[in-house]
């Protein structure tokens, strides 16, 4: 598919390189080099994926991740040098869809680049809507509603969810959550699964503390709680 791609990266060269490797997957790419600009551009053509440094001058790259998430579902793809597990659970905590770590080959960012596009691609979302009570998730329209109120998901809590929603009352571990969203990735760990679950919980649920859709399945996993 062809998409346009926001590329936010003060390293000219390196972002540069990224819109070479883009263009010839046949992508639309725009570059920016401050986190201002990448705020101003999300807000004036919302592109459907974002490639974002987190060391960018003017407004941090954890704060747009923030603030675009706050006003968007669009894919993020977060790109920096730090590379600790608390750092990545950081980026996803606050809606970041996947992590790329400094330094890395162009081609791994285009393939990640491409399945994050494909999975939020509308066209290749072919299941019905699926409803567990009143939690409803439609994969055509990219929507998930609790009774009339509709809930914003990142590209990887609606995976998530999904998957979960799609066998109610089947447990799954966090290591096939990780392969269904992610597939197998060694920069992606389970405790990942974790923060998504967490951030979905304060969107659908009542009370997150005592949740009615996300279950916990100690020392196994989660589940969506069976419908019937």
């Amino acid at each position: 598919m062809c998409a346009y791609v926001l590329v936010a990266e003060d390293d000219v060269k390196q972002a540069e390189l990224v819109r070479l490797y883009l263009r010839h997957d046949g992508h639309s790419v725009q570059l920016v080099t401050d986190g201002q600009a990448a705020l101003d551009e999300v807000r004036r053509r919302c592109p459907d994926l974002l490639v974002l440094d987190l060391m960018l001058p003017s407004v941090s790259g954890l704060d747009v991740c923030t603030q675009v998430r706050r006003e968007s579902a669009v894919p993020i793809l977060m790109v920096t040098a730090k590379s600790t597990v608390n750092d990545r659970l950081r980026g996803f905590d606050l809606g970041a869809d996947d992590y790329l770590v400094k330094p890395y080959d162009p081609r791994e960012l285009v393939a990640r680049a491409r399945v994050l596009l494909r999975r939020a691609d509308p066209d290749d979302q072919g299941e019905p809507p699926v409803r567990v009570g009143d939690l409803v998730l439609d994969p055509a329209r990219f929507e998930v509603r609790v009774g009339d109120r509709p809930v914003e998901c990142t590209a990887a809590e609606f995976r998530i969810l999904t998957a979960l929603a799609s066998a109610p009352g089947r447990v799954f571990s966090r290591a096939q959550l990780v392969e269904r969203v992610y597939g197998i990735d060694a920069f992606i760990t389970e405790r990942t699964i974790d923060v998504h679950i967490k951030n979905l919980r304060k969107k659908i649920e009542v009370d997150p503390r005592n949740p009615e859709y996300l279950l916990t399945v100690f020392g196994v996993g989660y589940k969506v709680r069976d419908g019937r």
